[in-house]
């Protein structure tokens, strides 16, 4: 982020606090990780990203939210291991402010129905993910992993989908063969800010948003462009599209946190959705900052 983008978002924040425009009453982060960090368990972190090499846990992210306003959180996992699913129930049940987990669960596993009773037994348990932006295309049409999400919804179970944005027309089959499941697309899809491409990207966000049993998150965003030299009028159009296609009724704030302080303090993240949130109504920004994400992983 460059320091004329820096200093715009503090003055913002400035006049934002001390606007007539309050914060809804109650704001959920619906997406970001714990970690502890080892480099065989998280590779994907390169060298660019050096700075995220270390852990962060519960501690760490109670200061942040404190500081920018968040009352609750949505954990989501970062390693494809029951273990790591096990951990974040652990962790949400010893801090209220975690309102439920994003787990993962071998979906491909004949056994998968017991993992799951046994799982979901824990109502902090709101949603389940695979990482399939690390798969080929095919992975979605598989008959053993669309026979596991097909156990979610009697289990009262969301899914989210972490794709590539090459990935949406994929997607939208695979959603299209589970009309009554709950899913919440990740990072809008993930398009590509950093090569300025808007196309067919925003065309086919459109086009998964029209199936309505589809929720958003709003996060990821400014690490799908320069990490050092974004602006705010870079990822604006991307925001504006991701809002158009879904609506704050299906679009939920997240902070991808701790990875987006690669590119982005956890405040800032806030300030600049709460720039961009200024132009909509109070029951918008409500919808955006907490009912979306409250309605679509079932918080209490």
């Amino acid at each position: 982020m460059n320091i004329a983008d820096a200093a715009s978002l503090l003055v913002f924040g400035i006049r934002y606090a001390a606007a007539t425009i309050a914060p809804s009453p109650m704001r959920i982060d619906a997406h970001h990780h714990f970690w502890r960090y080892t480099s065989a368990e998280y590779g994907w972190i390169d060298d660019a990203m050096a700075s995220i090499r270390r852990d962060f846990l519960p501690s760490d992210l109670a200061h942040e939210i404190a500081t920018a306003g968040i009352d609750r959180v949505v954990s989501v996992q970062a390693r494809q291991t029951l273990a790591e699913t096990e951990w974040l129930l652990a962790m949400a049940a010893a801090h209220s402010w975690i309102a439920g987990v994003v787990g993962w669960v071998p979906l491909i596993d004949p056994a998968l129905g017991d993992v799951l009773d046994r799982l979901a037994a824990d109502p902090a348990l709101k949603s389940v993910r695979h990482v399939l932006q690390g798969e080929p295309d095919e992975y979605m049409h598989g008959p053993d992993f669309n026979a596991g999400i097909a156990q979610l919804r009697n289990r009262n179970l969301a899914y989210d989908i972490l794709i590539v944005h090459h990935q949406l027309p994929a997607a939208i089959r695979f959603v299209d063969r589970h009309p009554n499941q709950v899913f919440v697309l990740d990072h809008i899809a993930k398009p590509p800010i950093r090569a300025g491409e808007f196309e067919p990207w925003a065309r086919n966000l459109v086009q998964l948003a029209q199936r309505p049993n589809v929720f958003c998150k709003l996060s990821g965003v400014v690490t799908e462009a320069d990490y050092a030299a974004w602006t705010y009028e870079q990822i604006l159009p991307y925001v504006e599209a991701a809002l158009a296609a879904f609506g704050p009724a299906r679009l939920m704030f997240g902070s991808d946190w701790p990875v987006c302080r690669v590119a982005i303090t956890y405040a800032n993240w806030v300030r600049t959705v709460e720039r961009f949130a200024q132009t909509l109504s109070a029951a918008e920004r409500q919808a955006l900052f907490h009912d979306t994400a409250a309605r679509a992983y079932r918080l209490d």
